[in-house]
């Protein structure tokens, strides 16, 4: 039987709720002894992280909506006459300083990639429903980039990367400052050698970078990593923050750590300042041709939508038809909200018609909300080396959560519908990459059709949460290994975590 835990609008003081329905039901509500009843029980440095910081602005700011500055109409492109689109389009981008790019109701025809690289540039149809570009041509026959898999096998970069449509910028990488000494997750104190390369309200990166011994892997895995040996000594750990206080050498950040600083990891201030950032794609369906999908590693790059070293970036109102892969997600704060994901295309023998429904990955703090995936992805959500990554409100016909190794790590899957609940914990990843999941992933109130399977010892390490979650072993709560807290006929509150942990950082930044 279908639980009911997060399809629930719970009535202030009292255990009635409504389903989404509109009728009325009678639910014991439970706390979980990870956040309480409105975050007095969280703690900085515990193994529930604060996930709030994902999204555009923080979820301090609504994505904006910019009035139309360029038409594509204006340089050619004409819509249901089957024409080549391309060079119209393009001109239409390279000609907008700022602003909305319209694309007005009607079906056109795109044989090129189109790139955005301004800042404050929008590429918006008409509606998902009235305007639709349609990709006969993949990536890799427009522009090869021949690849292999870790195992060898040859394949297309596309396979797990790129876009008809691309989102381009860069991070900024310069050092501002070594940090002098070592400070613990949960902490907002470090101390630097130049602090007067820094300012008061200046949006940084604080860095840190492997040991050969693969030392920092191993602390964003909680000790618990699993074979790491192809790592190498690559793996870099990022927070994106803003200075609140300077005192001497001592910088005051506003968000905690969530990674020990240690000075064997090399640990630096870096400049922020993404060249991209407060653009987005909207209002559209991508249409790819029906094809046979012919299975993993085939795939030649009908791919939508890639982020690429932007930020505060965004995909939304968005309708892909028989892609090969979703939105690749790149860069740091982005959001990708109200898609659907459909499919015509002939399955290949294990039922699946696509790759990744959505690649998030890079630095992180992306949130993907308010999805429907009406088809078979073999890897329908994936998350790979980055962290602070939310997925929520959203459902699938028998959705898998593939972390896909190198550590992506304190990632929150919050008020999702599995539908069948037959494969959660499928994921894939190369060899000796460590385990799929990082330190303190968390599962908050998931429903599926049946009582979830237990995750594999190789998904993730012992600081993993699953709360409100209906598992085929009991509960427990070790705070030095497995937590699971989940009572049969009781709702676990507040539905969604991410949005609970923002309202409250939002309303104490307002005293």
């Amino acid at each position: 039987m279908r639980r009911f835990l997060v399809a629930l609008t719970l009535l202030s003081g009292g255990s009635s709720a409504f389903l989404s329905d509109g009728h009325a039901v009678e639910l014991q509500v439970a706390y979980s002894t990870l956040w309480g009843r409105n975050g007095e029980l969280w703690r900085p440095a515990g193994r529930l992280p604060d996930f709030s910081y994902a999204g555009y602005r923080n979820g301090e700011q609504a994505i904006p909506d910019y009035p139309v500055t360029t038409n594509v109409e204006t340089f050619g492109a004409k819509g249901d006459d089957d024409l080549d689109d391309t060079e119209a389009f393009q001109a239409a981008l390279a000609a907008t300083e700022s602003g909305a790019i319209f694309v007005p109701a009607g079906r056109y025809a795109i044989r090129g990639v189109l790139r955005i690289t301004r800042p404050g540039v929008v590429l918006r149809g008409a509606g998902a429903d009235r305007t639709t570009l349609f990709f006969p041509t993949p990536l890799q026959a427009i522009e090869p980039n021949d690849s292999a898999t870790t195992a060898g096998r040859p394949t297309s970069n596309y396979s797990w990367s790129g876009g008809l449509v691309r989102l381009q910028g860069s991070l900024g990488s310069k050092v501002l400052t070594p940090i002098t000494a070592g400070a613990l997750r949960g902490e907002r104190l470090v101390m630097v050698a130049k602090p007067q390369a820094l300012s008061v309200g200046q949006v940084v990166e604080i860095r840190v970078s492997d040991t050969p011994e693969n030392t920092l892997t191993r602390h964003l895995y909680s000790d618990d990593p699993g074979d790491v040996s192809k790592i190498n000594g690559k793996m870099t750990a990022s927070l994106i923050t803003r200075i609140t206080r300077i005192e001497g050498d001592r910088i005051e950040l506003e968000r905690h750590l969530r990674f020990d600083v240690r000075p064997e990891w090399s640990p630096v201030v870096r400049v922020f300042a993404p060249t991209v950032q407060n653009s987005g794609v909207e209002d559209l369906t991508f249409e790819f041709p029906v094809t046979p999908y012919e299975g993993h590693f085939t795939e030649q790059g009908f791919n939508p939508v890639a982020f690429a070293n932007v930020a505060y970036c965004w995909a939304r109102r968005l309708r892909f038809i028989n892609p090969d892969s979703g939105p690749m997600v790149g860069g740091v704060f982005n959001e990708v909200s109200d898609v659907v994901f459909e499919s015509k295309r002939p399955a290949d023998k294990k039922g699946n018609q696509g790759h990744h429904g959505i690649y998030l990955q890079h630095i992180g703090d992306h949130l993907f909300t308010r999805f429907d995936i009406r088809m078979r992805f073999i890897h329908d959500i994936t998350v790979s080396r980055c962290a602070g990554v939310v997925v929520s409100q959203g459902k699938g016909p028998d959705l898998c959560f593939d972390n896909h190794k190198r550590a992506p790590y304190e990632t929150l899957f919050t008020a999702l519908d599995l539908g069948k609940g037959t494969r959660p914990w499928s994921s894939g990843g190369g060899q000796a990459l460590g385990k799929h999941a990082g330190a303190r992933i968390t599962f908050w109130n998931l429903r599926a059709a049946k009582a979830l399977s237990e995750p594999p010892r190789n998904y993730a390490p012992w600081s993993m949460n699953i709360v409100g979650v209906d598992l085929s072993p009991p509960a427990m709560a070790d705070p030095r290994g497995a937590w699971r807290e989940f009572v049969a006929g009781e709702a676990v509150y507040p539905p969604d975590l991410h949005a609970a942990q923002l309202a409250r950082r939002l309303k104490e930044r307002s005293r």
